[in-house]
């Protein structure tokens, strides 16, 4: 989530497996559980007030993925929003996400001087249980998961079936849940009232569907009997009844693709040139990636196919040629600049 190497290009042998890292979880050394002393405990509704809400749709206009792409994540977690709950002492300015536009953290010392590590994401769909709701956050299904003693996932869903959320991460060698759970509060009533939004330039990748930016045949010839399901704000995967194989259309920003590091040019037709790289190992990965329209300073907007069966090898299953032929479906849908 940092930029902490002198070539961010890195961020392509991240994108990936996004979905597959995105579920591991910052830990830290258990410490003095400093969370009964230094926080105020959160109010939240009983559950049996949930139960309800949970079981139909979400129908909240400020919380639609079309509203919720626009947002930009860091506004909850300045030193001026973290401040004033009384959470600690923020040193730093939230640090934003270098490949995804929906994702950043921060971090507070709290009164003792133990670090709390929040992680905030904006659409996810790797989630706590059902059985985790308790009570609501702003008329939203809360769902609380304390994974361990220094590790805590609260959730404010934002749809169902399938499910997306905002989520904070919270890591913090005290009771972790309660300094997650008085932040969602505050960052769910933001989203109510008038948050910071990115611009949209006419073309930008950031209002796009990426469920609507590919045609079902054309992915069908690619994964039999697809369904379409997102996996993010900014990611829709497709999957032939839930099994392998998978496609997966993605858009983030970065840095230029350039060839290099195992990518190598490939024409998607329609004057675009792509990076394509198949991914080590015995099973059938590939990722095609390109350049859509400029983003922020060096960094631009990209589009991603991404194609993986782990039922397949790779010499015999051709998965750069299959995320090819969906990538060059995408480029005709996309929004044009």
């Amino acid at each position: 989530m940092h930029r902490v190497l002198p070539d961010v290009r890195r961020r392509r042998l991240l994108k990936l497996f996004l979905l597959v890292t995105a579920l591991a979880l910052p830990l830290t050394a258990c410490g003095q559980d400093l969370g009964k002393s230094n926080f105020a405990r959160t109010t939240v509704p009983a559950a049996a007030g949930a139960g309800q809400i949970s079981d139909g749709p979400i129908t909240d206009a400020a919380v639609a993925a079309n509203v919720l792409r626009t947002i930009k994540p860091c506004q909850f977690l300045t030193k001026e929003a973290l401040g004033a709950l009384g959470l600690g002492t923020v040193e730093d300015d939230p640090s934003p996400s270098s490949i995804a536009f929906d994702r950043c953290g921060n971090k507070v010392k709290d009164p003792g001087g133990k670090e709390i590590r929040l992680d905030f994401e904006i659409g996810n769909t790797l989630l706590p249980h059902a059985d985790k709701t308790t009570g609501q956050a702003g008329g939203l299904p809360l769902r609380v998961d304390k994974t361990d003693e220094t590790s805590c996932t609260v959730a404010t869903m934002t749809a169902l079936n399938p499910d997306m959320a905002l989520t904070l991460t919270v890591t913090y060698p005290g009771d972790p849940c309660r300094p997650g759970r008085t932040l969602m509060d505050a960052i769910v009533q933001k989203v109510h009232n008038s948050p910071e939004k990115y611009s949209t330039p006419a073309g930008t990748l950031l209002t796009a569907d990426p469920c609507a930016m590919a045609d079902t045949t054309a992915v069908a010839a690619t994964v039999p009997s697809a369904k379409s399901a997102p996996s993010g704000l900014h990611s829709c995967q497709w999957r032939s009844n839930g099994a392998n194989p998978a496609v997966t259309v993605e858009f983030q920003p970065g840095l230029p693709p350039i060839a290099g590091d195992g990518y190598s040019k490939v024409d998607l037709g329609n004057g675009v040139t792509a990076f394509r790289k198949q991914a080590d190992g015995s099973a059938s990965r590939c990722s095609v990636e390109w350049q859509h329209r400029p983003w922020q300073g060096d960094d631009v907007e990209l589009a991603q196919v991404d194609y993986e069966n782990y039922n397949a090898k790779p010499d015999t299953d051709d998965p750069c040629g299959k995320a090819v032929t969906v990538a060059k479906n995408v480029v005709t849908k996309l929004p044009k600049p």
